[in-house]
């Protein structure tokens, strides 16, 4: 049957349009039940399974199973009552959470639903098909086409809105299953949270209900319940509430007119009370400062990574001084919780809020309409005094997610005597301290004692003084090594999850039985080259099991040297638009804890059959290169490749082998050649300007049966270390000119942009003091200035300042070429005009669409494969390549803070230590020994709770320095060696919200300073718990192989 489908759209250009489309419905859409015997679904079944009239179905198939997910459920026999659940598009969009539970099966997705959800809310569309697609036919999810069946179909009718036509289409399709599942003792259930829906179906004859009173029928569904969305509660008392978001025209026209400025909302990592965004504060200029959001009523409800409009304040209010840091506490204590009432009662006086808000935050905040007023800053940025700051006035897309926190302890003891079923509201904290804690209303509040607890956020009405949401999962405890590795992952954002059977099906069904196959792979026909007579051997860190890259050099008769780069050849088993391609691509890259790894791809092939192991022959994409014996480029060559590496070894055995006269074995002198060639490359990078830099990198000695830290230290790099560098960024840069060589506006490439000269200006400041002048106009002129930022008195001061410069650097990121111009595509800190990553296609995508590229342009993959590189996929690609980036560096540091924590948990260390950061009440403190850093408190305000008490030492903007306002003599800034006291308290992790949080504390023990450092008689106390250098010796079977932080130290953040 045919029918025209008529819609408006508008195009990119703004014109609206009517496009008119036909519109098939059929007869033989089958409803999905796997019992069912009408002959128009078993005609269906037949038809998708293609089959022939005599031919049985196999009824135990998976096929059969999969086209019929819809089963009756044994378990609910004796009950005889056999229920279909048919959500509306808003149950889905409220309670994602809880139809990704287990527990809710057999459940009908309207197609209506499906294309509501794609148009109001994707990421929830997503997660729909996720579950359809991994388990629709364990959990009974069933995708019915009612828009195209003749039998549900519905027209729109006059003056019916679009969604009451598609609320009809949902009771047209329930009464359809309602009629059609009765003669099998089947009933359906509407969920729906709309009274006038619900109205209108009992009149229809079909049951319906809301979520909440679905699941309070079902047994044990208090965990269910909890995780109920877009729940709402009541106003806080005593709370005047924030000011309205602006209307869409408003903040289009003010963003049209200069009055109004967008960007994505940063919180500092030291004060979770001052926010900031990048934009121009000058009408028609294009140069980007950094303006701040202060307190809460400025941020007006926006949360970090929003994207949000905001409105200057006027320059009277603007920032004269540092931001201040906050103490690891709450906002303010929160007022306990009458029984029985499920809602907080705001009327209850709250204490004193302790040093958490910003000076800007009491004054006076300048209305709507006087806002509307103010004309943008006119004049030359030399003529602002203090930094701009702003207030919210909306908020353009939100970028909320689920969070992992913990029940504010102040809210422990009351949550443990309520039994099991009392509605209560209570405070979540999240982790993330960037994040405001969140309101939720549980039926089991004694069980959120002490865990780490899931929570989506739902909302944040003008009246609340917090954001609202709901209960997703618990992790476990608090404390416990494993639950927190969850927590960190989880927190950036690192899928961790199994990978599912859809992915696990395009691996090569031989398995760890695969082998190289000559016809197959492209050796016999000539595409791939046989490199198996080369002595080729791959360089990594000890028990690295994902090799990507081997190398090989060979003295030429001419003198020259052949060297081969050879990297792990994973596209010839992730193809372009496979399932394992799809996850690759969402993954992005390998993420490196301390003690394990997530891989982006799955172990068979990144572990084994990609993985350049020793003696296996194994696929590849090589690099070769004629050098001379001044590592110049005589020409370079690139093409697939099968090789046999002849040694898996270690930095250190590499090194070994280069130090050791005595062996003349040809993989020992192709290392030693190797070397000799990469300190060249070497110095002809730092003398075009390539930066050393650094940042202090951590290991860990793991105990075998706990895997808890026994010691910490920082890792020392080797020669080999370098080696492997040199010619992986030679390979990056070779491929790079490739790809954009062949495709001008399609090659993906990594660029480094020069950082502004402003984010110098503390530490040129600070090294001058000492006499020393750090020059910025250019990467060559840094570079020749680290190298003289010497103290004799002090070899560590160099790396030092080497780190602080690392601090000043903007992040380098992928994009695609064509999209900036091409003047913008240098990469900085390699002082190279373009760059690429093609070295690590096993732990980064990146270097996966690296390689299809190269390969095109080689002639190896046909044409066809280039249509997956459409600009604007492209485009979407780089960002999420650049985030799960970005994200993946933050976990890995976050589990090192994680293990630091827990070595240094009971332990007390006295250590020396250099002043990294001055802060208005505050400084940071990094550790040489550990490679850790962390903050000594100045106020007296914090350090005594004493809010009438001044400061101990005030900041003073012209020295960027601390000084005691009693004696000027007594001062901290940039670079000063101080001694200080490391301590993670043991206290129970749910004693408080700083035990909760588990941080380092430090104490100033030098330079005496009275109210700030350790007392004498403080001293005492401490010297018989202080850790000495025996603790640290442990017997060596006790100690197994050193975990490292990267796989690569440097290059992976280049």
């Amino acid at each position: 049957m045919l029918k025209n489908k008529s819609f408006v759209k508008k195009t990119r250009k703004g014109n609206v349009i009517r496009v008119v489309k036909e519109h098939y419905l059929r007869d033989d859409i089958h409803c999905g039940f796997r019992n069912c015997n009408v002959d128009s679904c078993v005609n269906s079944r037949r038809r998708i399974l293609m089959l022939h009239d005599n031919d049985k179905i196999n009824i135990e198939s998976t096929e059969f199973k999969k086209i019929t997910p819809l089963s009756l459920d044994l378990e609910d026999e004796e009950n005889q009552e056999f229920q279909f659940l048919i959500p509306d598009t808003n149950e889905f969009i409220n309670h994602i959470d809880i139809f990704e539970k287990p527990s809710i099966k057999d459940v009908i997705v309207l197609e209506t639903v499906l294309d509501e959800l794609k148009g109001n809310s994707l990421q929830t569309y997503n997660r729909v098909r996720s579950i359809i697609k991994d388990h629709g036919a364990t959990r009974g999810y069933y995708v019915f086409s009612n828009e195209h069946s003749k039998d549900t179909f519905i027209d729109r009718l006059a003056d019916e809105t679009p969604n009451d036509r598609n609320d009809r289409a949902i009771r047209v399709a329930s009464l359809w299953y309602k009629t059609h599942l009765k003669l099998f003792g089947i009933d359906v259930l509407l969920l729906t949270e709309d009274a006038g829906n619900r109205d209108k179906s009992k009149q229809m004859e079909i049951n319906t209900s809301r979520m909440e009173d679905y699941l309070s029928a079902k047994d044990n569904s208090l965990e269910l319940l909890d995780m109920l969305g877009n729940v709402s509660v009541e106003k806080d008392l005593g709370w005047a509430g924030y000011k309205p978001y602006l209307s869409k025209i408003q903040i289009e026209e003010g963003i049209k007119n200069g009055f109004f400025i967008q960007g994505t909302l940063k919180i500092s990592p030291y004060n979770f009370l001052e926010g900031s965004i990048f934009g121009s504060i000058k009408k028609d200029d294009e140069e980007q400062v950094k303006i701040l959001i202060l307190g809460r009523e400025n941020m007006n409800r926006a949360i970090e990574g929003d994207k949000i409009v905001v409105k200057l304040l006027p320059r009277s209010e603007w920032r004269k001084s540092p931001g201040e840091l906050l103490i690891d506490e709450d906002e303010e204590t929160v007022p306990a919780i009458p029984d029985g009432n499920p809602n907080i009662d705001q009327s209850v006086p709250e204490t004193k809020i302790t040093n958490s808000e910003p000076p800007n935050k009491r004054q006076k905040v300048i209305s709507t309409e006087e806002n509307l007023d103010q004309k943008p800053v006119e004049g030359d940025v030399d003529e602002i005094f203090g930094e701009p700051t702003a207030t919210v006035v909306g908020v353009i897309r939100r970028n909320w997610r689920q969070y992992v926190t913990f029940l504010d302890p102040n809210m422990a003891k009351s949550s443990s005597a309520k039994a099991l079923g009392t509605i209560s509201s209570v405070y979540m904290l999240p982790m993330d301290r960037k994040i405001p804690k969140i309101r939720i209303r549980t039926r089991q509040a004694k069980e959120l004692v002490g865990k780490r607890i899931v929570v989506a956020l739902d909302s944040w009405p003008v009246d609340s003084r917090y954001p609202l949401g709901h209960f997703v999962r618990s992790l476990g405890d608090a404390g416990n090594r494993n639950t927190e590795t969850d927590v960190l992952l989880l927190e950036h954002d690192v899928p961790y999850y199994e990978f599912s059977s859809n992915v696990l099906s395009d691996l090569p069904p031989e398995g760890a039985d695969w082998i190289f196959n000559p016809e197959r792979d492209g050796l016999t026909n000539g595409s791939r080259k046989d490199l198996r007579h080369i002595d080729v051997c791959s360089i990594d860190p000890p028990g690295c099991t994902d090799i990507d890259d081997a190398l090989h050099c060979i003295k030429l008769p001419n003198g020259n040297f052949q060297v081969g780069v050879h990297i792990a050849d994973v596209t010839q088993f992730v193809r372009p638009g496979s399932a394992i391609d799809t996850e690759a691509a969402n993954r992005c890259t390998s993420v490196y804890l301390v003690e394990k790894r997530i891989d982006m791809l799955p172990l068979l092939l990144g572990t084994n059959l990609c993985s350049l192991m020793s003696n296996v022959e194994r696929l590849a994409f090589s690099c070769i290169w004629e050098l001379d014996s001044e590592a110049n480029i005589i020409n370079v060559d690139f093409f697939k490749s099968v090789i046999n590496s002849r040694a898996s070894l270690t930095y250190e055995e590499a090194q070994a082998r280069i130090d050791d006269s005595s062996m003349q074995d040809n993989i020992t002198l192709s290392i030693r050649n190797l070397n000799m060639l990469a300190k060249k490359l070497k110095v002809k990078r730092i003398n075009a300007g390539a930066l050393t830099l650094m940042s202090p990198e951590v290991r860990f000695k793991l105990e075998n049966d706990s895997q808890d830290p026994l010691d910490v230290e920082m890792k020392q790099l080797k020669e080999t270390n370098s080696l492997v560098e040199e010619f992986m960024l030679l390979a990056n840069i070779s491929v790079a000119r490739q790809i954009y060589n062949s495709f001008k506006d399609k090659a993906l490439l990594r660029r480094h942009p020069q950082p502004p000269q402003t984010n110098f200006d503390n530490l040129k400041a600070a090294l001058s003091n000492l006499g020393i002048e750090l020059k910025t106009d250019s990467s060559l002129d840094l570079a020749n200035s680290l190298n003289f930022a010497i103290l004799k008195t002090d070899s560590y001061f160099n790396t030092l300042v080497r780190i602080l410069t690392t601090r000043c650097m903007l992040q380098a990121e992928y994009f695609c070429s064509g999209t900036i111009p091409e003047s913008q595509y240098s990469h900085y800190g390699l002082a190279t005009e373009i760059y690429t990553h093609f070295t690590s296609p096993i732990r980064r995508y990146a270097d996966v669409m690296v390689h299809r590229l190269l390969a095109l342009s080689i002639g190896y993959e046909k044409n066809s494969v280039l249509d997956s590189f459409d600009s604007e996929k492209m485009n979407d690609q780089c960002k999420m390549l650049n985030l799960r980036h970005r994200m993946a560096q933050k976990a890995s540091i976050a589990s090192i803070e994680l293990f630091t924590n827990l070595f240094f948990k009971g332990k007390t260390v006295i250590q020396e230590g250099y002043i990294t950061q001055i802060l208005q009440n505050g400084f940071s403190v990094l550790i040489p020994h550990y490679g850790i850093e962390g903050i000594v408190y100045t106020s007296n305000e914090i350090l005594t709770k004493d809010q009438n008490v001044s400061s101990i030492l005030v900041y003073n903007k012209e020295s960027n320095s601390l000084i005691s306002p009693l004696d000027v003599s007594i001062h901290l800034q940039l670079f000063d060696k101080v001694k200080v006291l490391l301590h993670v308290d043991d206290k129970p992790v749910s004693a408080n919200v700083s035990s909760m949080r588990r941080k380092i504390s430090l104490r100033l023990i030098e330079p005496q300073i009275e109210g700030l450092s350790l007392t004498p008689l403080e001293r005492e106390e401490i010297m018989p718990h202080l850790m000495k250098s025996k603790d640290l010796e442990h017997k060596e079977e006790e100690i197994i192989e050193l975990i490292e932080k990267n796989k690569i130290d440097k290059i992976q953040s280049l």
